[in-house]
Protein backbone atom coordinates (compact mmCIF):
# COMPACT_ATOMS: atom_id res chain seq x y z
CA UNK A 1 0.00 0.00 0.00
CA UNK A 2 1.74 3.30 -1.10
CA UNK A 3 2.21 5.76 1.66
CA UNK A 4 1.86 8.37 -1.38
CA UNK A 5 -0.50 11.35 -1.21
CA UNK A 6 -2.14 13.40 -3.98
CA UNK A 7 -2.30 17.06 -3.36
CA UNK A 8 -6.03 18.21 -4.53
CA UNK A 9 -5.51 21.83 -2.88
CA UNK A 10 -2.80 24.00 -0.45
CA UNK A 11 -4.66 21.66 2.60
CA UNK A 12 -5.88 18.66 1.44
CA UNK A 13 -4.80 15.67 -0.09
CA UNK A 14 -6.00 11.95 -0.30
CA UNK A 15 -4.61 8.58 -0.35
CA UNK A 16 -6.06 5.61 -2.50
CA UNK A 17 -6.22 2.38 -0.23
CA UNK A 18 -7.06 -0.49 -2.36
CA UNK A 19 -10.97 0.59 -2.78
CA UNK A 20 -11.40 3.54 -1.01
CA UNK A 21 -9.98 7.30 -0.61
CA UNK A 22 -8.33 8.47 3.17
CA UNK A 23 -8.28 12.40 3.00
CA UNK A 24 -5.58 14.58 5.11
CA UNK A 25 -6.71 18.09 5.55
CA UNK A 26 -3.85 20.36 6.89
CA UNK A 27 -0.85 22.11 4.92
CA UNK A 28 1.92 20.08 4.72
CA UNK A 29 4.86 20.49 7.40
CA UNK A 30 2.19 21.75 10.01
CA UNK A 31 3.44 19.39 12.74
CA UNK A 32 2.01 17.44 15.65
CA UNK A 33 -1.96 18.29 16.72
CA UNK A 34 -2.49 21.01 13.04
CA UNK A 35 -4.18 18.58 10.77
CA UNK A 36 -7.30 16.19 10.42
CA UNK A 37 -7.62 12.77 9.00
CA UNK A 38 -10.96 12.18 7.55
CA UNK A 39 -12.00 8.32 7.43
CA UNK A 40 -9.62 5.43 7.96
CA UNK A 41 -8.88 3.27 4.96
CA UNK A 42 -9.68 -0.76 5.00
CA UNK A 43 -8.26 -3.26 7.23
CA UNK A 44 -4.46 -3.18 7.72
CA UNK A 45 -4.09 0.61 6.50
CA UNK A 46 -2.69 1.81 10.05
CA UNK A 47 0.87 1.76 8.53
CA UNK A 48 0.48 3.85 5.52
CA UNK A 49 -1.59 6.46 6.76
CA UNK A 50 0.74 6.91 9.75
CA UNK A 51 3.73 6.86 7.34
CA UNK A 52 2.30 9.33 4.66
CA UNK A 53 0.76 11.43 7.79
CA UNK A 54 4.29 11.86 8.77
CA UNK A 55 5.95 12.21 5.35
CA UNK A 56 3.16 15.54 4.51
CA UNK A 57 3.00 16.89 8.65
CA UNK A 58 6.09 15.78 9.78
CA UNK A 59 7.98 13.10 12.19
CA UNK A 60 5.31 12.22 15.06
CA UNK A 61 2.70 14.55 13.66
CA UNK A 62 -0.69 13.35 15.07
CA UNK A 63 -3.74 14.66 13.71
CA UNK A 64 -6.50 16.86 16.33
CA UNK A 65 -9.13 14.47 15.56
CA UNK A 66 -10.48 11.79 13.35
CA UNK A 67 -13.49 12.67 11.15
CA UNK A 68 -15.60 9.83 9.91
CA UNK A 69 -18.03 10.00 6.86
CA UNK A 70 -19.64 7.08 7.54
CA UNK A 71 -18.65 3.74 9.50
CA UNK A 72 -18.44 1.15 6.43
CA UNK A 73 -15.87 -1.21 6.70
CA UNK A 74 -13.65 0.46 4.03
CA UNK A 75 -13.88 3.84 5.67
CA UNK A 76 -12.85 2.59 9.31
CA UNK A 77 -10.48 0.10 9.27
CA UNK A 78 -7.82 1.54 10.96
CA UNK A 79 -9.71 3.78 13.17
CA UNK A 80 -9.90 1.57 16.60
CA UNK A 81 -5.81 1.43 16.48
CA UNK A 82 -5.68 5.26 15.02
CA UNK A 83 -7.73 6.45 17.63
CA UNK A 84 -6.04 4.41 21.05
CA UNK A 85 -2.21 5.14 19.33
CA UNK A 86 -2.78 8.75 18.41
CA UNK A 87 -5.59 9.35 21.58
CA UNK A 88 -8.02 11.76 19.55
CA UNK A 89 -11.16 12.49 19.53
CA UNK A 90 -13.36 10.87 16.56
CA UNK A 91 -16.19 12.86 15.07
CA UNK A 92 -19.35 11.22 13.62
CA UNK A 93 -22.71 11.74 13.31
CA UNK A 94 -24.93 10.22 15.66
CA UNK A 95 -27.08 7.99 13.95
CA UNK A 96 -23.60 6.49 12.46
CA UNK A 97 -22.45 5.87 16.31
CA UNK A 98 -24.07 2.50 16.65
CA UNK A 99 -21.54 1.06 14.22
CA UNK A 100 -19.08 2.82 15.76
CA UNK A 101 -19.44 1.59 19.58
CA UNK A 102 -19.77 -1.84 18.75
CA UNK A 103 -23.96 -2.05 19.24
CA UNK A 104 -24.84 -2.67 16.00
CA UNK A 105 -24.11 -4.15 12.62
CA UNK A 106 -24.64 -2.59 9.67
CA UNK A 107 -28.14 -4.34 7.43
CA UNK A 108 -27.19 -6.89 4.78
CA UNK A 109 -25.49 -6.02 1.73
CA UNK A 110 -27.26 -6.51 -1.18
CA UNK A 111 -24.97 -8.66 -4.02
CA UNK A 112 -28.10 -8.49 -6.85
CA UNK A 113 -27.25 -4.93 -7.90
CA UNK A 114 -24.94 -3.40 -9.88
CA UNK A 115 -24.06 -6.75 -11.84
CA UNK A 116 -20.07 -6.38 -11.47
CA UNK A 117 -17.62 -8.12 -9.41
CA UNK A 118 -17.48 -6.22 -6.69
CA UNK A 119 -21.35 -6.64 -6.03
CA UNK A 120 -21.15 -9.99 -5.64
CA UNK A 121 -18.63 -10.45 -3.53
CA UNK A 122 -20.24 -8.01 -1.12
CA UNK A 123 -21.47 -10.35 1.24
CA UNK A 124 -17.84 -11.47 2.26
CA UNK A 125 -16.94 -8.00 3.16
CA UNK A 126 -16.75 -7.17 7.21
CA UNK A 127 -19.67 -5.72 8.82
CA UNK A 128 -18.95 -6.09 12.49
CA UNK A 129 -18.47 -2.80 14.26
CA UNK A 130 -16.13 -1.17 15.05
CA UNK A 131 -15.64 0.24 19.18
CA UNK A 132 -14.12 3.73 19.53
CA UNK A 133 -16.61 4.62 22.29
CA UNK A 134 -14.22 5.87 24.46
CA UNK A 135 -13.24 8.76 21.79
CA UNK A 136 -16.18 8.92 20.06
CA UNK A 137 -17.86 12.91 19.79
CA UNK A 138 -21.31 13.96 17.89
CA UNK A 139 -21.11 16.08 15.81
CA UNK A 140 -22.43 19.16 16.68
CA UNK A 141 -26.31 20.06 16.00
CA UNK A 142 -25.29 23.60 14.36
CA UNK A 143 -23.87 21.66 11.48
CA UNK A 144 -20.22 22.98 12.36
CA UNK A 145 -16.83 20.46 12.55
CA UNK A 146 -15.21 21.77 16.04
CA UNK A 147 -11.77 20.65 14.22
CA UNK A 148 -11.92 22.15 10.88
CA UNK A 149 -12.88 25.73 11.01
CA UNK A 150 -14.81 26.98 8.06
CA UNK A 151 -16.29 23.85 7.12
CA UNK A 152 -19.59 22.59 7.89
CA UNK A 153 -20.97 18.76 7.80
CA UNK A 154 -24.23 18.27 5.78
CA UNK A 155 -26.02 14.80 6.18
CA UNK A 156 -26.44 12.72 3.64
CA UNK A 157 -28.33 9.48 4.30
CA UNK A 158 -29.13 6.88 1.73
CA UNK A 159 -25.43 4.78 1.38
CA UNK A 160 -25.51 4.86 5.43
CA UNK A 161 -28.27 6.51 7.56
CA UNK A 162 -25.87 8.90 9.53
CA UNK A 163 -23.56 9.57 6.45
CA UNK A 164 -22.12 13.15 6.51
CA UNK A 165 -20.21 15.09 3.19
CA UNK A 166 -18.14 17.84 4.60
CA UNK A 167 -18.58 21.65 3.01
CA UNK A 168 -16.29 24.28 2.72
CA UNK A 169 -18.39 27.49 1.38
CA UNK A 170 -14.97 29.93 0.80
CA UNK A 171 -13.81 27.76 -1.81
CA UNK A 172 -16.88 25.44 -2.62
CA UNK A 173 -14.73 22.80 -1.45
CA UNK A 174 -16.83 19.07 -1.01
CA UNK A 175 -15.85 16.23 0.44
CA UNK A 176 -18.66 14.17 -0.42
CA UNK A 177 -17.98 10.64 1.23
CA UNK A 178 -20.18 8.09 -0.72
CA UNK A 179 -23.31 10.09 -1.56
CA UNK A 180 -22.09 9.99 -5.08
CA UNK A 181 -18.66 8.43 -5.93
CA UNK A 182 -16.38 8.81 -9.31
CA UNK A 183 -15.87 5.20 -10.60
CA UNK A 184 -18.51 2.88 -10.80
CA UNK A 185 -17.52 0.80 -7.49
CA UNK A 186 -19.40 -2.54 -8.17
CA UNK A 187 -17.46 -3.06 -11.30
CA UNK A 188 -13.67 -4.76 -10.17
CA UNK A 189 -12.42 -3.23 -13.64
CA UNK A 190 -13.66 0.49 -12.72
CA UNK A 191 -12.01 -0.23 -9.49
CA UNK A 192 -8.71 -0.65 -10.67
CA UNK A 193 -8.57 1.31 -13.71
CA UNK A 194 -10.03 4.51 -11.78
CA UNK A 195 -11.42 6.30 -15.17
CA UNK A 196 -13.44 9.49 -13.73
CA UNK A 197 -17.15 9.63 -13.96
CA UNK A 198 -19.89 10.39 -11.42
CA UNK A 199 -22.25 7.42 -10.57
CA UNK A 200 -24.65 7.20 -7.38
CA UNK A 201 -23.78 5.21 -4.30
CA UNK A 202 -22.40 1.59 -4.00
CA UNK A 203 -25.08 -0.09 -4.75
CA UNK A 204 -24.62 -3.01 -2.50
CA UNK A 205 -24.14 -1.12 0.84
CA UNK A 206 -26.80 1.93 -0.25
CA UNK A 207 -30.27 0.77 1.66
CA UNK A 208 -32.30 3.84 1.52
CA UNK A 209 -32.15 4.96 -2.56
CA UNK A 210 -35.05 8.44 -1.88
CA UNK A 211 -33.06 9.51 1.00
CA UNK A 212 -30.10 9.19 -1.25
CA UNK A 213 -31.48 10.90 -4.03
CA UNK A 214 -32.43 13.40 -1.82
CA UNK A 215 -28.80 13.94 -0.67
CA UNK A 216 -27.32 14.20 -4.61
CA UNK A 217 -29.90 16.74 -4.98
CA UNK A 218 -29.16 18.70 -1.98
CA UNK A 219 -25.14 18.36 -3.24
CA UNK A 220 -26.08 19.43 -6.58
CA UNK A 221 -27.60 22.46 -5.21
CA UNK A 222 -24.21 23.57 -3.47
CA UNK A 223 -23.05 23.74 -7.12
CA UNK A 224 -19.27 22.33 -5.84
CA UNK A 225 -15.90 23.59 -7.75
CA UNK A 226 -14.00 20.50 -5.90
CA UNK A 227 -15.57 17.22 -4.90
CA UNK A 228 -13.15 14.55 -3.19
CA UNK A 229 -15.20 11.08 -3.11
CA UNK A 230 -14.39 8.21 -1.28
CA UNK A 231 -13.88 6.06 -4.19
CA UNK A 232 -12.36 7.33 -7.43
CA UNK A 233 -10.95 10.53 -8.21
CA UNK A 234 -11.21 13.99 -7.57
CA UNK A 235 -13.52 16.17 -10.09
CA UNK A 236 -13.63 19.96 -10.50
CA UNK A 237 -15.47 23.02 -12.60
CA UNK A 238 -18.25 22.49 -14.70
CA UNK A 239 -17.49 19.54 -15.78
CA UNK A 240 -18.40 18.44 -12.14
CA UNK A 241 -21.58 20.56 -11.58
CA UNK A 242 -22.61 19.67 -15.54
CA UNK A 243 -22.40 15.81 -13.84
CA UNK A 244 -23.70 16.42 -10.69
CA UNK A 245 -26.89 18.13 -12.24
CA UNK A 246 -27.16 15.28 -14.42
CA UNK A 247 -27.07 12.47 -11.91
CA UNK A 248 -29.85 14.62 -10.02
CA UNK A 249 -32.05 14.66 -12.54
CA UNK A 250 -31.92 11.05 -13.71
CA UNK A 251 -31.04 9.27 -10.57
CA UNK A 252 -34.38 7.44 -10.49
CA UNK A 253 -32.78 6.07 -14.33
CA UNK A 254 -28.84 5.79 -13.90
CA UNK A 255 -27.92 5.23 -10.05
CA UNK A 256 -31.09 3.26 -8.24
CA UNK A 257 -30.96 -0.64 -9.47
CA UNK A 258 -33.53 -1.84 -11.26
CA UNK A 259 -34.20 -4.61 -8.41
CA UNK A 260 -32.75 -5.15 -5.03
CA UNK A 261 -33.65 -5.29 -1.48
CA UNK A 262 -33.50 -1.86 -0.61
CA UNK A 263 -35.19 -0.75 -3.42
CA UNK A 264 -38.52 -2.30 -2.29
CA UNK A 265 -37.82 -2.27 1.53
CA UNK A 266 -35.22 0.75 2.73
CA UNK A 267 -33.60 0.35 5.83
CA UNK A 268 -33.94 3.05 8.19
CA UNK A 269 -33.16 4.70 12.06
CA UNK A 270 -36.57 5.78 12.47
CA UNK A 271 -37.78 1.75 12.87
CA UNK A 272 -34.66 0.31 13.65
CA UNK A 273 -34.36 -1.43 10.85
CA UNK A 274 -30.85 0.01 9.96
CA UNK A 275 -29.25 -1.11 12.94
CA UNK A 276 -28.94 -5.16 13.36
CA UNK A 277 -27.62 -6.85 16.75
CA UNK A 278 -23.76 -6.94 16.58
Amino acid sequence: MTTDTHEVGGDLAYQRHAIVNVIYYGRPGVGDRSWVLIDAGVMGSKAAIVKAAEKRFGAGARPSAIVLTHGHFDHVGAVEDLAREWQVPVWAHPLEHPYLNGSATYPLPDPSVGGGLVARLSPLFPRAPVDVSDHLQSLPEDGSVPPMPGWRWIHTPGHSVGQVALWRDADRTLIAADAFVTTAQESAYAVVVQESELHGPPMYFTVDWDAARQSVEALADLEPELAITGHGRPLHGSALREALHTLARDFDIVAVPKQGHYVEEPAKAEDGSAYRGS
